[in-house]
């Protein structure tokens, strides 16, 4: 997404995501989201999980700790080749 698009806070403080930027994000209804500010930016993403390690077998896998969603093959596709792309 490369313009921005503007949007109003309700009196009640609701922000409306428009649903380019909900569909960029990966945003779903009903997902927990983080809000932080940073020197004056508000910053909305995802919240992590909350994981434990256990062993599987002979390696660790991270479990979560709470039901949700299972992870789509497209979350696991992009997350892979982001972080590829990250240690290059």
């Amino acid at each position: 997404m490369s313009s921005a698009i503007i949007s109003t806070i309700d009196a009640a403080g609701r922000l409306v995501l428009p649903k380019e930027i909900r569909e960029e994000a990966q945003l779903e209804p009903g997902m927990p989201l983080r809000i932080t500010v940073h020197d004056g930016h508000v910053e909305i993403e995802p919240a992590p999980r909350e994981v434990r390690i256990v062993r599987k077998g002979r390696v660790s896998v991270a479990v979560p700790v709470e039901d949700g969603p299972s992870l789509t093959a497209k979350v696991v596709r992009d997350t892979t080749a982001a972080v590829r792309n990250r240690k290059r």
